[in-house]
């Protein structure tokens, strides 16, 4: 999966590919813990990195693929780049 971490600055912390079990993903977020809140796009196993982050006590948001239409303002469209539109998007309160 990929991770995308901004500041609330929208200075980028955090920008790689992960693997999607939760040791990797509970490393990587450690650093930044404080004030963290994930946004997870709605795809089939999302609800498992939800129950992750409410056994951490993070804060997770779930945003439907198909409403996502301002994430494709370009032509290409990859993991890569919909982690840094997604926390975009959450950091601009979206």
């Amino acid at each position: 999966m990929y991770v995308c971490i901004l500041s609330h600055d929208g200075t980028l912390l955090l920008h790689r590919n992960l693997q999607a079990v939760p040791e990797p993903f509970l490393k990587a977020m450690a650093p930044y813990r404080e004030g963290l809140v994930v946004a997870v796009e709605g795809i089939f196993p999302w609800y498992g990195l939800a129950d992750l982050c409410a056994a951490q006590g993070i804060p997770c948001v779930w945003g439907h693929a198909l409403s996502r239409k301002a994430l494709h303002g370009g032509k290409a469209t990859n993991d890569k780049s919909d982690a840094q539109k997604i926390a975009a998007l959450l950091r601009g309160g979206m």
